[in-house]
């Protein structure tokens, strides 16, 4: 394992286009390392202020122009941020130009002529860690901050970028560290008999350790469905109403809505907020038996849907009678989590259907449970639509989010050194009941709070960093 108390100090300039790709206002280049002035001083040519030795954070006017042809490239704003006090820790500049492929491209361009390379995804992120700016979870936060779908998945990855995850965790790896070195000064002292820390004391603060672990292992799944999101699938036979469903739960017009049956032949999915929730909503080809090939082909996509899915929602037409080809589907998705959408109540009323209890004793009597989540709705007119998102919402997640300061791992990485640090302390716990001698405890705790610090980095291999930012854009 690594250690990163110092700063990585790099050789070379890194230099990138940060905005993303396509027209717009503003575009930017952004450049960081020890060459950043002298690179840009090649390049730029101010109306006014003398660029040779700028002060952090300022901003100032000119061109960016050719120095073989002085040809003007664009007219732009440069920002300039002094070592240490910028993203990276290093001097960096970014260069806001006219927000079009061209000028970034050829402003790019110049910049890697003059001495800077091209950054690898994420290595601007990458050197605020390793330059001791930010942790490991607190750089896995950015890319939380930018991929986020909803406010509320947004405000926790910004709680993580606010150093509150690795808080807790440095507090409970100091703790692992102490009694780390109360056993270490115990087995200097062991043939004197000295006991330096009680058997009792010894356990209460494992035991205690092991609690957070469990809190916060406790809090993943929340964690991973705020960060991830959830997959709904609608299913049914045709004609049920599932595209009006996902129509209304989008509140637009983004299925094709007919009274011909099989309309609906290739997934399409939306991406919704259920209170806080991003709920990706998958609109699927109505499940029955077919001789057209397309609609097999899109059949069997739904079959697909359904098996990634963490949510079902059977949509069933209570205005009809139970059909044969729901009975089938029912029985199809017998080990799915699924609500059971009663479509079409604005009928029931006017026609000769069963009613909506003889209609769900037909459902309990093919599911073998009265325990069903269901629910009553309308898509033509909307009623009940509000009520099935509080039902999925409980259904995926069985208590609100209410302490807003609360810590969520959000992240398999994290979740699974935590693991590997409660396995450790089980062990240890185990060793002192046994009577083991303190080194063999010791190297279990050692081991715990090693794990601990991969969270945050404080230990860490090149691998680990390869993975965590190879998932970022160049640029970032």
């Amino acid at each position: 394992m690594k250690n990163t108390v110092q700063p990585a100090y790099y050789s070379d300039t890194i230099a990138a286009i940060s905005t993303p790709p396509g027209e717009g206002g503003i575009g930017i280049v952004r450049l960081s390392g020890p060459d950043t002035l002298k690179i840009t001083q090649k390049i730029f040519l101010p109306f006014k202020n003398n660029f040779i030795n700028p002060r952090s954070h300022s901003l100032i006017y000119g061109n960016i122009i050719s120095p073989e042809s002085k040809e003007i490239i664009d007219e732009v704003l440069l920002s300039t941020m002094r070592a240490p006090y910028s993203y990276t820790r290093e001097d960096v500049v970014e260069i806001n130009c006219h927000g079009g492929l061209l000028p970034l491209t050829k402003i790019l361009q110049l910049v890697l002529e003059h001495g800077a390379r091209l950054a690898e995804p994420g290595e601007f992120t990458k050197r605020a860690f390793l330059n001791g700016r930010i942790d490991l979870a607190q750089a896995e936060a950015v890319i939380d901050i930018i991929r986020s779908k909803t406010e509320e998945s947004m405000r926790h990855a910004a709680f993580q970028l606010q150093g509150k995850t690795s808080g807790e965790i440095t507090l409970l790896r100091n703790l692992l560290i102490d009694l780390r070195s109360h056993l270490e000064l115990s087995i200097d002292f062991i043939e004197d008999d000295l006991e330096i820390i009680s058997k009792n004391k010894l356990l209460e603060l494992l035991y205690q350790a092991l609690e957070k672990i469990d809190k916060l292992l406790s809090s993943a799944k929340i964690g991973r469905i705020l960060r991830e999101g959830i997959k709904i699938a609608i299913i049914g036979r045709p004609n049920v109403g599932k595209s009006s469903l996902l129509n209304r739960l989008l509140n637009e017009e983004r299925a094709i809505v007919t009274h011909i049956p099989g309309t609906t032949r290739d997934i399409i999915e939306e991406t919704i907020n259920i209170n806080g929730i991003p709920a990706a909503i998958i609109d699927t080809a109505g499940i029955r038996k077919t001789t057209d090939e397309v609609e097999k082909l899109g059949i069997e996509r739904t079959r697909m849907s359904i098996h990634q899915a963490d949510i079902v929602l059977l949509t069933l037409d209570v205005s009809e009678k139970l059909h044969e080809e729901d009975i089938e589907i029912i029985k199809e998705i017998k080990n799915k989590k699924t609500i059971y959408v009663l479509n079409k109540i604005d009928k029931i009323f006017n026609s000769e259907s069963k009613s909506v209890q003889n209609f769900l004793d037909l459902i309990y009597e093919e599911t073998f449970s009265r325990e069903i989540p269901h629910i009553q709705i309308s898509s033509l007119t909307g009623e009940g639509i509000e009520n099935l998102k509080k039902l999925i919402y409980n259904l995926i997640i069985n208590k609100r989010i209410d302490n807003k300061n609360d810590v969520f791992i959000n992240n398999i990485r994290h979740e699974e050194a935590l693991k590997k640090a409660g396995y450790s302390l089980l062990r240890a716990i185990e060793g002192v009941k046994s009577k083991l001698s303190p080194e063999f405890i010791a190297s279990d705790v050692k081991e715990a709070s090693e794990n601990l610090g991969i969270i945050t980095g404080k230990t860490f291999t090149e691998d680990i960093l390869d993975n965590i930012f190879k998932n970022f854009c160049i640029g970032k």
